[in-house]
């Protein structure tokens, strides 16, 4: 729906939004007396070389003569998601209303801004909101980040929204604010900021990835008869078979409060314990797949980003569902809410969202899939889940099953005593 950066700038099907590109400049340069496209340009150019160099194949902005064409587009991009980001926060002139208002262009423009190819560097949107900014504004700008895309993600830690992001300097874009919000409910603040540093060491081409660069680990965790978790993993319908019970944990938010701030469950707390593998509610609907590809094609392209928590969810939801059964399994069970209709696409979304898809030696969920084989090479877990199923399925078949036993009983017992009273 919308460009932003150099990669699909272009594209002449997307000019349409170029008018509330402009719009949103407009009100930009209102928000401080004096300031103008020239003045801001004269800013931006200080940021130049530095933004040029996250980028690649972008040959024709580079040259002498395309410069200008660089700080225009990184101008009317900048303005645009600061002002976008400060209104879907209710940061407004006032008097004035919403460009773009909820809806389904609101949707799909917020959508298109966690692309991993639409992105401008972090250091330009906080340069452009820091030259504007008022005195009243409360939030951080990473936190009017989080803020604007909580109800796209299928489940972000309502607590992470307080967490510190570190040094902002050292942030990428927009993405790479969603990605440090989502990590296991155990990982610590101080972790998240190791890692950005750790990230801003290693290529200073941050921006630009070749999307099917996907490189699968060879080294995965083994387990009895030197056979890997994936050639062994059951479905969650075979799962059920075996005695695995299933349950839910955690809510679904669909914005931030004050009374759900201090939730911690995250999307990637999957626990199994005592034949009950626990997993975090979580939704589907028709952004899920475009946010999960971009975070996990993020992961990819990150060589020091490890572990890579949404490309192993993504791998590990690949094995548990194979099948619409699956999803209807689960679905019943209330982990997933499915808000895009039928339980057969999102069997394929995640049977294809896992392809090609590289994860480290040290997955994240090996040690809830050791406990799961473990748990299904007991004979007599399938033989109660087996009686389970066959038997006790509904209350009536159990009372059913139960009058049948004692009937059984009964009648052994009268036989025996009619044997016995025989040979006195």
């Amino acid at each position: 729906m919308i460009s932003i950066g150099p990669y699909h700038k272009k594209n002449q099907e997307l000019h349409s939004m170029e008018k509330y590109k402009l719009l949103y400049l407009r009100r930009f340069l209102r928000r401080k007396e004096g300031l103008d496209v020239e003045s801001c340009i004269r800013e931006l150019e200080e940021l130049k070389d530095k933004a040029l160099m996250c980028y690649d194949e972008i040959e024709d902005l580079i040259n002498s003569d395309n410069t200008g064409q660089f700080l225009k587009m990184s101008l009317f991009d900048g303005c645009f998601l600061v002002e976008y980001i400060r209104e879907r926060c209710g940061i407004m002139p006032t008097g004035e209303d919403m460009i773009i208002p909820g809806g389904c262009l609101d949707n799909q423009v917020s959508r298109d801004l966690l692309l991993l190819e639409n992105q401008l560097p972090f250091f330009v949107l906080t340069k452009l909101h820091d030259m504007t900014k008022e005195e009243t504004d409360e939030l951080p700008f990473t936190k009017m980040v989080k803020w604007i895309f909580f109800h796209d993600l299928p489940k972000l830690t309502p607590a992470s929204f307080n967490e510190s992001v570190g040094n902002a300097a050292e942030i990428k874009h927009l993405l790479q604010v969603i990605h440090m919000s989502c990590h296991p409910s155990e990982m610590k603040t101080n972790n998240l900021t190791g890692n950005i540093s750790k990230e801003a060491e290693h290529s200073r081409k941050t921006l630009c990835c070749n999307l099917l660069q996907i490189i699968r680990s060879k080294e995965m965790p083994k387990y009895k008869d030197n056979l890997t978790w994936q050639e062994n993993m059951p479905n969650a319908t075979e799962l059920r078979e075996a005695g695995v019970g299933f349950s839910k944990v955690g809510n679904i938010y669909t914005c931030l409060a004050k009374d759900n701030l201090g939730d911690s469950t995250s999307l990637f707390d999957i626990r199994f314990e005592n034949g009950l593998m626990t997993i975090p509610c979580f939704k589907v609907s028709d952004n899920t797949e475009t946010v999960l590809r971009n975070l996990i094609a993020y992961e990819q392209q990150s060589p020091d980003i490890d572990p890579k928590y949404f490309s192993e969810f993504a791998v590990f939801m690949d094995h548990l569902i194979d099948s619409e059964k699956d999803v209807t399994l689960l679905r019943l069970k209330g982990i997933i809410a499915n808000d895009i209709g039928d339980d057969k696409e999102v069997a394929n979304l995640f049977n294809k969202i896992g392809k090609g898809v590289g994860i480290s030696s040290d997955f994240h969920y090996k040690e809830v899939c050791g406990k799961v084989l473990q748990h299904c090479e007991q004979p007599w877990n399938r033989m109660k889940a087996s009686l389970r199923r066959n038997y006790f399925h509904s209350p009536w078949a159990g009372v059913s099953t139960v009058a049948a036993v004692i009937l059984l009983l009964l009648t052994v017992t009268q036989t025996v005593l009619s044997f016995i009273s025989v040979l006195k």
